[in-house]
């Protein structure tokens, strides 16, 4: 259960970040490598933006909580 609080807290500042600043790897490189129009925006945002913020809040948040799992095995012994 603590594992799922660390992907969500990193998952939210990850996509705050990156709809802050938009150009933050590797959500921007997929973006552009699924060929999202930079003129289609939803409430405000360009898509691409938001799917650069979806893919690093989740990226980042898997490798938060591998991190998070190892530590918490290793810690444990």
């Amino acid at each position: 259960m603590k594992g799922a609080v660390i992907f969500l807290i990193v998952f939210v500042i990850f996509l705050a970040i990156t709809l802050a600043y938009a150009e933050l790897p590797p959500g921007n490189m997929i973006s552009d490598a699924v060929n999202i129009d930079l003129t289609v925006e939803w409430s405000g945002f360009a898509v691409r933006t938001l799917t650069s913020a979806i893919f690093n809040g989740v990226i980042y948040g898997v490798i938060a909580w591998l991190i998070f799992s190892i530590v918490e095995k290793v810690r444990k012994r």
